[in-house]
C-alpha cells in the first residue's frame, strides 16, 4: 500500500526511509517528483533513528541503518 498522497499541496517536504541508497535515490524518479515541483533538500546518507521520550531514546527499526531522502518544494 502506498499511503504518500504527493498531490497534496500542502506538502512542502517530504522524507522517505529506504532500506539501500539505490531505493532511496530512485524514489525522485519513480515519484515523479521534479514534474511536482521538488527537488532533492540533501544528500542521501544512511541514518540510525531514535525517538526520544524525555530523558529516554529508544532505537526505531531495530537499530537498522535506513536511508533517508528529502524533497522540498519552494
Amino acid at each position: 500500500m502506498d499511503d504518500l498522497k504527493i498531490a497534496d499541496d500542502s506538502q512542502e517536504r517530504i522524507t522517505i526511509l529506504t532500506d539501500s541508497f539505490d531505493s532511496a535515490a530512485m524514489e525522485f524518479h519513480k515519484r515523479r517528483m521534479a514534474t511536482k515541483g521538488y527537488r532533492l533538500e540533501n544528500r542521501i546518507a544512511g541514518h540510525h533513528f531514535y525517538m526520544s521520550e524525555g530523558t529516554v531514546a529508544s532505537k526505531l527499526f531495530e537499530g537498522d541503518v535506513k536511508y533517508a531522502v528529502t524533497f522540498v518544494r519552494d
